[in-house]
């Protein structure tokens, strides 16, 4: 299993060295996951934090009327877990589904504690991690409640091109809280200008 990019991630937020980022590393197992399979179900317990290495990811809810309601898309180089499912090893209410072929690194509960008991370095370097991705999300919340969706869709396009380029329509209005056809309109407004 080649972890190079693993490595470069977790090197990214703190100083730490070669056999710090190999110990962390002997932890996490790879698992293949096929387009539209799923790594985690609504009702299940997330038993993984997850490193995606190739592909895409989904992660949403389906709310009480059926609809699907997107809260972030995982491509290579991110990280994709259901931290209160993980934490508390109760029920997920998400859903995760690869949306192309894709690879992911695991690590379960019980190595990422044990990492945790073995070295203040990892723990200092998760912390910093989950302290990152929870500025991510109010960043994200501030975003939905302050642009229009025109707005959104323009911020998505120019900040995550990457996985944009992957997605549905279908994919984007769900994360983007909209119809496929409000959608549509932004779109064709935006090819017309």
């Amino acid at each position: 299993m080649n972890n190079t990019l693993l490595k470069t991630n977790l090197a990214k937020h703190i100083p730490i060295t070669n056999s710090e980022l190999d110990k962390i590393c002997h932890y996490f197992k790879s698992q293949s996951i096929s387009k539209g399979d799923f790594l985690l179900e609504q009702g299940a317990v997330c038993k993984f934090e997850g490193f995606v290495v190739k592909g895409c990811f989904r992660v949403f809810i389906i709310d009480a009327k059926g609809k699907e309601n997107t809260l972030y898309f995982a491509g290579k180089d991110w990280w994709l877990m259901d931290i209160d499912s993980f934490m508390n090893q109760t029920p997920s209410d998400l859903n995760m589904q690869a949306l192309e072929d894709s690879e992911i690194l695991l690590i379960n509960k019980t190595d990422k504690e044990t990492l945790y008991n073995q070295s203040q370095t990892v723990e200092r370097l998760f912390r910093i991690m989950s302290q990152k991705a929870v500025a991510a999300w109010q960043k994200r919340l501030i975003r939905n409640h302050c642009l229009t969706a025109k707005e959104r869709y323009h911020y998505f396009l120019k900040t995550y091109p990457d996985i944009a380029s992957k997605l549905t329509d279908r994919h984007v209005s769900s994360y983007l809280g909209i119809t496929h056809e409000f959608l549509s309109k932004i779109k064709k407004k935006r090819i017309n200008t």
